[in-house]
């Protein structure tokens, strides 16, 4: 229900023009990975940043490994889910693509590898 234009609602950031404006919000994508991943479920949470684009929708996806990891081993285990047991659900790319790129995918979710990073510490 975000509004094209300024206007009153009990969520301030939601009163805002969408098609000007760069809005966090809440999302349900955390509660839907839980739901989908039972294994997941209390383990993530999320936002949202609604941003002034016809369709498709970003997750920037955080987390603390229980080891020490890399990159491209996270990316391998990605890409082996969505080629394996996720296949049709989940997608993953190597290419640089944008939002527009992604618009009537029918995969739920998918991996851009390009932007995976791990940090120490």
């Amino acid at each position: 229900d975000q509004k094209i234009l300024d206007q009153i609602h009990s969520d301030p950031r939601r009163a805002r023009a969408a098609a000007m404006n760069m809005i966090p919000t809440s999302t349900g994508a955390a509660v839907a990975v839980g739901l989908v991943l039972p294994d997941l479920k209390g383990k993530l949470d999320g936002s949202s940043i609604r941003v002034p684009t016809p369709n498709v929708s970003v997750v920037d996806l955080t987390f603390v490994p229980k080891r020490d990891t890399t990159a491209e081993e996270v990316n391998a285990l990605l890409k082996e889910a969505a080629e394996g047991e996720l296949k049709g659900v989940l997608g993953y790319t190597e290419e640089p693509l944008v939002s527009i790129d992604f618009n009537h995918d029918a995969h739920s979710s998918t991996i851009d590898s390009l932007e995976t990073s791990v940090l120490e510490g």
